[in-house]
């Protein structure tokens, strides 16, 4: 498998940006799905970002 095809899908996908357009797909209004994306770029930032 190719790796970078794999680094570039997961950012992708793990984007708080892409996570706060999958909250909202799955029906949370847009004031829980921005704070919880929030904490997830948090997350994010501490872990993938270095």
């Amino acid at each position: 498998m190719n790796t970078r095809w794999l680094r570039d899908y997961l950012q992708h996908r793990l984007n708080p940006a892409h996570v706060y357009c999958r909250l909202r797909d799955m029906g949370f209004c847009t004031s829980k799905a921005r704070r919880m994306s929030r904490v997830y770029a948090r997350f994010y930032a501490l872990t993938w970002l270095g």
